[in-house]
């Protein structure tokens, strides 16, 4: 991947793709060597309107990779002081969102299915739902 992020714990994951015409496409990520973390989560997104928006939180301690299997979306990244937005299409690049860092999930394609992979278990206690919370907390270092 060429195209650079400045949000801190961010990053784009390119895993191999095998092309062959006559038996289609393979894309292979591992565990701890693409992804860089075990995972002990992962869930699917799908069959979100076009004027939804989904995250729009950061969580405290989980990192995930984001993949767009089909279709397309705009990923807002904000770690407190710089913002990124990019755009996912292609199954075989994620999205790497790390901790303490905010996102918003937006312009859905029509039958755009995203899969997330996640480095704990689903816990309520980890999520900052209040972006205001989050640049007090980003502020005061509070997160460390």
């Amino acid at each position: 991947m060429k195209k650079r992020i400045k949000t801190k714990n961010s990053y784009f994951i390119e895993l191999p793709l095998i092309a062959e015409k006559k038996r289609g496409n393979l894309c292979v990520g591992e565990v701890q060597k693409n992804i860089p973390f075990k995972i002990k989560r992962f869930y699917c997104i799908f069959g979100v309107p076009s004027t939804a928006s989904r995250g729009n939180h950061a969580n405290k301690n989980t990192e995930q990779v984001l993949f767009c299997l089909n279709g397309s979306i705009k990923v807002e990244l904000d770690d407190g002081i710089n913002k990124d937005t990019v755009f996912l299409s292609k199954p075989n690049i994620g999205l790497f969102l790390g901790k303490m860092l905010w996102r918003k999930i937006h312009d859905f394609q029509k039958d755009t299915i995203l899969l997330l992979v996640a480095s704990d278990f689903y816990k309520e206690k980890d999520f900052i739902k209040d972006y205001n919370i989050f640049k007090k907390i980003i502020k005061n270092n509070d997160f460390i």
